[in-house]
C-alpha cells in the first residue's frame, strides 16, 4: 500500500512538470501512426519546445527503429532512469531499448503492462517538458485504458487514420472510447491522403480520399490535415532518419509541420 502510495506521488510530481500531453491513437494498426506520432514530437523540437516522447506499445516498440536508436540503453539514476536524448530538445523512453533483442517478444497480461507505463511515466527522469508525445498502441485495449487513467487531464488525443473505410471504422471507435474516458479529441488526421506520380505529378488516391475530413464533420471533432504518401516516409524510418529532418520542403513534410502548427495552437490556447 505504501509503495504504490509512493509510485502514485512520482507519476503526479512527474506530470506536474509537463506543461501538455497529447495522446496519438489509431483505431488500428498499419496506419502510420508511430510514424506520425515521431514526426509531430520532432517538430515540436525543431521549433525549440522541449519534448518528450513515450512509446507505450509494448509489443511492438517501433519508435527507437524509426528514430535511429536500438542501440542505446538508459541509464539508472537514483530516482529511476534517463530517457534517450535524441536533440537537446527531444526525449524518448521505450520498452524497446531495455529488450535483449529485437526479436524479443513482450507476453504480458493487462496488470504488468499497467505497471510498465506507471514506472515509464513516474521512474524516468523526464524533468521540465513543455509536451509529452504519448505514442500508443493500435486499439482500446490496456494501455489507451491505462494512459487515460494516469494521465486524466491530457490536453487530448490525436486520432491517425487512413482514407479508406475499413479504417474509418476503427476510428469512430477511437473517438468514442476517449469521449467515454472524458478526454478531449484533438483531432484526426489522415495519413496515406494521396500519392503524387513521379511522371505525371498527378495524385493518384490508392486508399481513396476525404475519409478523415467526412469522419471529422460526423463526429464532430476537429480534422487536422492530411498527409500524402511519400516513399521517403518508408525510407527515413527505416534508415531511423527523422522524416522532418530531411525532408521537410517536400509536401509530405510542409503537411507535417501544417499540423503541429495546429496542434500547437489549438492546445496552446486551450490552456
Amino acid at each position: 500500500m505504501e509503495k504504490n502510495a509512493q509510485n502514485d506521488e512520482k507519476i503526479t510530481k512527474n506530470l506536474g512538470k509537463i506543461h501538455h500531453t497529447i495522446i496519438v491513437m489509431s483505431g488500428k494498426g498499419g496506419v502510420g501512426k508511430s510514424t506520425v506520432a515521431v514526426n509531430l514530437a520532432y517538430g515540436l523540437a525543431q521549433k525549440k519546445h522541449i519534448v518528450g516522447l513515450l512509446d507505450s506499445d509494448f509489443h511492438g516498440p517501433t519508435i527507437p527503429k524509426i528514430l535511429g536508436i536500438e542501440d542505446k540503453k538508459p541509464t539508472a539514476t537514483a530516482t529511476g532512469f534517463n530517457p534517450i536524448t535524441v536533440t537537446p530538445y527531444l526525449k524518448v523512453m521505450s520498452m524497446g531499448f531495455f529488450l535483449s533483442d529485437t526479436d524479443s517478444p513482450v507476453i504480458w497480461r493487462g496488470p504488468m503492462k499497467m505497471g510498465a507505463i506507471k514506472q515509464f511515466i513516474g521512474d524516468v527522469d523526464w524533468g521540465e517538458l513543455d509536451y509529452l508525445i504519448v505514442d500508443l498502441p493500435p486499439g482500446t485495449g490496456d494501455e489507451p485504458l491505462s494512459i487515460a487513467q494516469l494521465i486524466p487531464h491530457s490536453d487530448g488525443a490525436v486520432i491517425v487514420t487512413t482514407p479508406q473505410d475499413v479504417a474509418l471504422v476503427s476510428v469512430r471507435k477511437s473517438i468514442n472510447f476517449v469521449k467515454r474516458m472524458n478526454m478531449p479529441v484533438i483531432g484526426i488526421i489522415e495519413n496515406m491522403s494521396g500519392l503524387t506520380c513521379p511522371h505525371c505529378h498527378k495524385t493518384i488516391d490508392l486508399f481513396k480520399t476525404g475519409g478523415g475530413l467526412k469522419a471529422s464533420m460526423d463526429l464532430s471533432v476537429p480534422f487536422l490535415g492530411t498527409i500524402p504518401l511519400d516513399p521517403e516516409i518508408v525510407t527515413t524510418g527505416d534508415t531511423g532518419i527523422p522524416f522532418l529532418k530531411e525532408q521537410a520542403s517536400t509536401a509530405a513534410g510542409k503537411s507535417f509541420h501544417a499540423i503541429v502548427e495546429k496542434i500547437e495552437h489549438m492546445v496552446q490556447h486551450r490552456s
